[in-house]
């Protein structure tokens, strides 16, 4: 289970309540790491979480007892992070918030296992945002048995 993770953003205030307004739930300031970052919490059981770092802020390690420290970098604004989120709403509630946004998006259809809609956060960070129906298909088809039958389908060893 993966209890939080985080993303890069121009503008991490207003991504996280964006992230909030989609999973239903909570952004908060988030200053461990940069002072201009924000967590967004889903208000679950689980403790699931999304941090979002003001672009080019990277997490380094310190020496001896120490928490890791964000340091900023140059950006190049385009990441391969990216999360699969549930949301509450349905698929044209997500679509009117990404249209609202500019921020590009669309259904696809993942190896024809499940959908998810495809929304660029800022036109830089893919979230993959799966609504209700979406999770049901996810939570049937996305195991390790049925990736290996794929895999075998398509003649590759695991």
């Amino acid at each position: 289970m993966i209890f939080h993770v985080s993303i890069a953003a121009a503008a991490p205030r207003h991504v996280a309540g964006v992230l909030a307004e989609l999973w239903g739930g909570t952004a908060a300031p988030f200053p461990p790491v940069s002072e201009d970052g924000w967590i967004v919490f889903a208000d679950d059981d689980r403790g699931s979480a999304i941090e979002v770092y003001p672009e080019g802020v990277v997490l380094r390690e310190v020496d001896g007892d120490a928490d890791a420290v964000g340091i900023r970098l140059p950006s190049i604004g385009l990441t391969s992070t990216h999360i699969a989120m549930a949301t509450v709403l349905d698929h044209a509630d997500v679509m009117r918030i990404a249209v609202r946004e500019g921020w590009p998006a669309k259904y696809r259809k993942r190896g024809g296992m499940f959908g998810v809609i495809e929304l660029w956060v800022e036109g830089a960070v893919m979230i993959e945002v799966l609504t209700a129906e979406m999770q049901a298909e996810y939570r049937r088809t996305m195991s390790s048995g049925n990736w290996l039958e794929m895999l075998a389908a398509m003649r590759m060893a695991a």
